[in-house]
C-alpha cells in the first residue's frame, strides 16, 4: 500500500536536513536513501520528483552555496580550506564547480564578483515581494478565524521610517538550543504561501495541544536569499517540543542552534517581514562589526503573541546568529 504524500515529504525533508548537516562527508545515493528509509532504486526518482533536482545536483548546489557564503564571512580562511570543509575533494574540482554555478572563480568572488550575483538576486526577490503584497492581506485575514490558535490583541507599538517597518532595539542575546517540530515551505521568501502554511501549521499545533498553554514558535529561514534561487528557498514554521515527540508524516524534527544572536524587535504584517529582514541585514549588520554565524536566521514568536484585527500587525524578534 503506497504511503501518504505527507510521509514522503517528511522523508525528503529529513534527507535535505542530513545533507546540510553533513556536507563534508560522502553523500552517496545508498547513504541518503537509508536516511529516508527507502530503497535506492526508488529513492532517486522520488527525490527528483519532489525537489526538481537529482541528489547529485542538490549536494553540489548546497556545497557551493555554503562555500560562497563562507568565502565572504571568513576572509582569513583559504578557499581550499573552505572547499575541503564543505566536501570538495580538491581545489581544482571546487574552482570548476564554483565557476559553473556562479560564473566567477572563488578568488574573483571574494574580490567583488559576488556583487553582480547578489544584486541580481536582490532585484528578483524585490519583484517577488512587490507582486505578492496584495495577496498577503487576503491570506492573513484567515488568522482571525482561529483566535484559539492566533490570539487577537491590541495594535502593537510600531516604529516606521518612510512608511516601512524597521527592525528596532537590536540587542545581543544568548538563545538556548531548542528542539522543535516543523512544517516546511519551499519557494520564494515573501510569498503569501508562507502565511498559508503558518495557518495550517497552527491548526496542527492546536490538535496536538501545543497552544494550551501556548508554546514558543519559530520561523526558520534555511537559505540565504542572496545566494539561493527563489524557487529553492526553504522556510520552516516551528514549535517547541520535548524529547519524547516523534516526527510524523510531513512534520519533521530539528534542533535550533543555541548561541549568540543579534535580535531586533519587529512589528508589522506578514507582507512587511521579508523587507524588514533585508533592511536589518543591509543597514545594521555591516556597521555592527559582527559577522553572521553559520546557522539559519530565525523569527521568534513568544507565548504572548497576538494579532491586531484592524491592521493584521503582530510583533516578533528577528534573530541573526552572529560571531
Amino acid at each position: 500500500m503506497p504511503r501518504a504524500n505527507g510521509d514522503y515529504v517528511g522523508r525528503i525533508n529529513r534527507v535535505l536536513d542530513h545533507i546540510d548537516a553533513h556536507l563534508a562527508e560522502p553523500l552517496d545515493l545508498a547513504k541518503l536513501a537509508a536516511v529516508a528509509h527507502v530503497s535506492p532504486w526508488h529513492f532517486h526518482r522520488i527525490f527528483q520528483a519532489f525537489t526538481g533536482e537529482t541528489l547529485a545536483e542538490r549536494v553540489r548546489r548546497r556545497r557551493v552555496e555554503t562555500a560562497a557564503g563562507r568565502l565572504l564571512s571568513e576572509p582569513n580562511d583559504t578557499a581550499l580550506a573552505i572547499a575541503l570543509d564543505v566536501g570538495f575533494a580538491s581545489a581544482e574540482v571546487f574552482t570548476r564547480t564554483f565557476r559553473a554555478h556562479f560564473g566567477v572563480t572563488p578568488t574573483g568572488w571574494r574580490r567583488g564578483g559576488y556583487r553582480a550575483w547578489m544584486r541580481r538576486h536582490a532585484v528578483q526577490n524585490r519583484k517577488i515581494r512587490q507582486a505578492n503584497r496584495k495577496g498577503h492581506q487576503a491570506v492573513a485575514l484567515a488568522f482571525l478565524q482561529d483566535p484559539g490558535v492566533w490570539p487577537i490583541g491590541r495594535e502593537p507599538w510600531t516604529n516606521r521610517k518612510g512608511g516601512k517597518p524597521m527592525p528596532t532595539k537590536v540587542e545581543i542575546r544568548n538563545l538556548p538550543e531548542t528542539r522543535v517540530a516543523y512544517m516546511r515551505y519551499v519557494g520564494p521568501y515573501g510569498s503569501p504561501a508562507i502565511t498559508e502554511m503558518w495557518i495550517r501549521f497552527g491548526r496542527w499545533c492546536e490538535g496536538q495541544g501545543f497552544t494550551t498553554p501556548r508554546r514558543r514558535m519559530y520561523g526558520v529561514s534555511q537559505d540565504n536569499p542572496h545566494l539561493t534561487a527563489p524557487e529553492k528557498q526553504r522556510y520552516d514554521a516551528c514549535v517547541e517540543v520535548s524529547d519524547a515527540f516523534k516526527p510524523t508524516g510531513e512534520i519533521g524534527v530539528q534542533t535550533i542552534w543555541g548561541g549568540r544572536y543579534a535580535c531586533a524587535s519587529f512589528t508589522g504584517t506578514s507582507a512587511d517581514i521579508s523587507e524588514a529582514w533585508m533592511r536589518f541585514i543591509r543597514d545594521w549588520l555591516p556597521q555592527s562589526r559582527l559577522e553572521p554565524a553559520h546557522h539559519p536566521a530565525i523569527e521568534l514568536y513568544d507565548t504572548d503573541f497576538s494579532i491586531d484585527p484592524k491592521t493584521l500587525a503582530f510583533s516578533c524578534l528577528l534573530c541573526m546568529p552572529v560571531r
